[in-house]
């Protein structure tokens, strides 16, 4: 292995040597850096209901409407965000991706009407993030990594899952002094990742003269493809995209569309304060390292739709449960529910990329980018839904049996999706197997 250099400390290896850790390591943590920044954004939208409601007398419709643009942007922006980063290079799209988040950031801290929300909020934040998210984790382990891909997709997905819950209950102390505190803090994260970003980001270990990690032989790059490929790589004539797409739409509805927008006001609703609200989502988001990071472990391990399928059941059955463990303090039923639905949440992101590796070959980050969309349709649709029905019903209770069945249909699809595709042979799920 080629020296890295000072930059990059050393580590003992098995025969008492000093070995130098390898770039890829380094790489993955400055993206996790990255993601942490960028999935800060995610939750927030959640805390600013109430005081947006009470400022500007806003409706909760009105308010799930730019938080519903903001989810579905950030979906639709993934796969292009991929092919802009096979394109313009990884640190050039991430730092502009990150600067995109602060400029939308500060327009919301200062907005005086609705429209200027959904475009700094939902427009801006949501496009920025949209291109950092996890077809960012999938691309970086792709590249940078031969052997334990899984492993590290479970890592990086879980900073998403880190950075959204962790500093929330930082963001909700911020919003019960001043809303526009929480949105600056979001302006100056961004603005100190972006730096680190620059100086670190590479497109490929063949940059720096190293070999993925795990490699034992030069691995081709790929040539530089059209911003066109984020659409020709669409599969729409594959059934197996149609039923991956269709699980992780509800996969969104359940988990960003209606417990990171409508869990702290429901909470809310039934006399909790929102400070500890926000506080069982970080709960929620400290074991959901666990989860991913476990996750990703065992895709490299197990068939990824037998896991699939597993984690959609039983976030139905909690989702189901949860009405009745509402209440003006935290029961026993709610802590149960937190750690139970903190290991399943982003738990189903590891399996779904290897899916799509093991269905769609080099273009697998840029299909889970497409597959991400439906994500992030599923999250929109239920965050507008979510707030029409607080208007008209004056609760959410129908909404999370209704979260729940649908994860028990999550669960039946995933069990159709072939192993492989026809003619094919699952090689390289078989190889990244070897390797561990």
């Amino acid at each position: 292995m080629l020296a890295i250099g000072p930059l990059f400390p050393s580590v003992a290896g098995s025969q008492g040597e000093v070995m130098p850790l390898h770039r890829a390591w380094w790489v993955a943590a400055v993206t996790a850096l990255i993601i942490i920044g960028a999935g800060a954004c995610a939750t927030t939208a959640g805390l600013l209901v109430t005081p947006l409601h009470h400022e500007f007398g806003w409706s909760h419709g009105t308010i799930s409407a730019a938080a519903s643009v903001n989810l579905v942007l950030y979906g639709l922006t993934a796969p292009f965000g991929a092919a802009a980063m096979d394109r313009f290079g990884l640190r050039r799209t991430v730092t502009a991706a990150l600067l995109l988040i602060a400029c939308g950031a500060a327009l919301t801290t200062w907005m005086t009407a609705a429209w200027q929300f959904v475009l700094g909020w939902g427009v801006l934040v949501g496009t920025g993030c949209g291109a950092l998210a996890t077809t960012f984790a999938a691309l970086v382990a792709d590249r940078w990594f031969a052997a334990r891909r899984g492993l590290v997709s479970g890592v990086l997905t879980a900073a998403t899952v880190f950075g959204q819950f962790a500093l929330l209950p930082v963001f909700a102390l911020l919003t019960d002094f001043d809303r526009r505190a929480a949105t600056g803090a979001l302006v100056g994260i961004a603005l100190l990742v972006a730096p680190l970003a620059w100086a670190v980001l590479r497109d490929s270990p063949a940059d720096v003269g190293l070999l993925p990690y795990g490699a034992t032989r030069p691995v081709p790059r790929p040539p530089t493809a059209p911003l066109s490929r984020a659409v020709r790589a669409l599969p729409l004539r594959r059934g197996s995209f149609w039923l991956l797409a269709s699980a992780f739409a509800i996969c969104g509805a359940s988990t960003n569309g209606i417990m990171w927008t409508h869990f702290t006001p429901a909470a809310h609703d039934h006399g909790m304060p929102v400070g500890i609200a926000s506080s069982l989502l970080a709960v929620v988001g400290v074991v959901n390292v666990l989860g991913t990071v476990g996750s990703g472990w065992l895709t490299d391990r197990l068939d990824p739709r037998l896991l699939l399928t597993a984690c959609f059941a039983l976030r139905g059955v909690s989702l189901a449960l949860l009405p009745w463990l509402f209440g003006p303090v935290v029961r026993p039923g709610m802590v149960a529910f937190v750690v139970v639905f903190g290991l399943l949440d982003v738990a189903t992101v590891p399996p779904i990329i290897a899916l799509c590796r093991r269905l769609h070959g080099a273009d697998g980050p840029i299909v889970f980018g497409w597959i991400n969309v439906a994500h992030q349709l599923g999250a929109g649709a239920l965050a507008f839904l979510g707030g029409l029905v607080r208007d008209v019903a004056g609760g959410y209770a129908p909404l999370w049996p209704a979260a729940g069945a649908l994860c028990l249909i999550a669960a039946v699809l995933v069990l159709r999706i072939p192993a492989t595709l026809r003619g094919s042979a699952p090689r390289e799920l078989a190889g990244d197997r070897a390797r561990c």
